[in-house]
């Protein structure tokens, strides 16, 4: 029997000055989301990433490389199963205590937390996330809420980013519609 095909999805902002791609993997031990984004926010961008967790969904690290106005990019990620994270080799004390990694540029990363709290329609959570911030390109805590209304929508809020809106999933859980930032434009599911 052939291996089924991973899932892709491919989004594109709203003011259609960003574009981002993502194909996930299972794997032997977890879970491999591995996308680009590309998109003009001040200066020409184009990033790629690749983000590993564990199989329950718990991020174990990622790499960010690229471009941003010319400049090139290189980011190691080591996260621990105790909130430890480490940046090229720098601990991020800053950044303790998260399970989840997002990253500001795609809207892929949602479906960390989003599978990993495996909500039942009705129930919420907090799930504060190592939040690459761009432009910057530091990490910071994002506190974020999900609470699951129906099989594909979650009140989604960060209150430190001032944003909150029903998120629109897809079966998978992959972000369908973010209101006001990204909107699926192709995909297929497993």
């Amino acid at each position: 029997m052939a291996a089924k095909p991973p899932s892709s999805l491919a989004w594109a902002r709203h003011d259609r000055r960003r574009h981002a791609y993502c194909r996930l993997y299972r794997l032997a031990d977890g879970w491999r989301l591995s996308g680009m984004s590309v998109f003009f926010e001040q200066h020409a961008c184009s990033l790629r990433y690749e983000v590993l967790t564990t199989s329950e969904w718990i991020t174990r690290g990622a790499t960010v490389e690229g471009h941003m106005a010319g400049k090139p990019i290189s980011l190691r990620v080591q996260a621990s199963r105790a909130g430890r994270w480490r940046v090229n080799g720098e601990a991020q004390p800053r950044i303790e205590g998260c399970v989840d990694l997002d990253l500001a540029f795609t809207p892929a990363t949602n479906l960390i937390a989003i599978k990993r709290l495996a909500l039942k329609v009705g129930e919420g959570a907090d799930a504060p996330a190592a939040y690459l911030d761009f432009p910057r390109l530091r990490f910071i805590v994002l506190p974020q809420t999900y609470h699951r209304v129906s099989a594909t929508e979650y009140d989604y809020a960060s209150p430190t980013a001032g944003y909150a809106e029903r998120l629109v999933v897809t079966r998978e859980g992959w972000a369908d519609e973010y209101p006001g930032v990204f909107k699926r434009v192709t995909g297929r599911e497993r």
